[in-house]
C-alpha cells in the first residue's frame, strides 16, 4: 500500500456487535463496500466504489474516495455519531514570496 492510497485520516465504521471498524486506506474502503450486503447496496454504494477505484488508479484524489465513502457510512447508519469526519481545511499564513511565513 502506498502513502498516496491512504486517507489523510481513518473513517470510523461500525460494523457487526457495534464494533468500531477504522478504515485508514483505499484498499480497506475497497474491502469493506465487497463487503456490503448486496441487497443494501444502491446509488451511493456504487458511487463509493467507483470513488475508491478511480482513487485506486490515480484519476480521483485519496480526500474525495474517502468523501464518498463518508456519504455512504453516514446513509446507512455505519458512521458513529460521535465521531467527527469532516475534511479539515488548513489555513496557511503567507509572507510576501508566497511561502509560509
Amino acid at each position: 500500500m502506498t502513502h498516496e492510497r491512504l486517507f489523510h485520516a481513518p473513517v470510523s465504521v461500525s460494523v457487526e456487535l457495534g464494533l468500531r471498524r477504522d478504515i485508514e486506506s483505499i484498499a480497506e474502503a475497497q474491502k469493506l463496500l465487497a463487503e456490503w450486503y448486496e441487497s443494501r447496496r444502491g446509488p451511493l454504494h456504487e458511487a463509493a466504489v467507483q470513488a475508491c477505484n478511480f482513487a485506486a488508479n490515480g484519476y480521483v484524489t485519496t480526500d474525495q474516495a474517502r468523501s464518498a465513502l463518508v456519504a455512504f457510512a453516514e446513509a446507512t447508519g455505519i458512521l458513529p455519531p460521535d465521531v467527527d469526519h469532516v475534511i479539515a481545511a488548513h489555513a496557511v499564513a503567507r509572507s510576501y514570496d508566497g511561502f509560509a511565513s
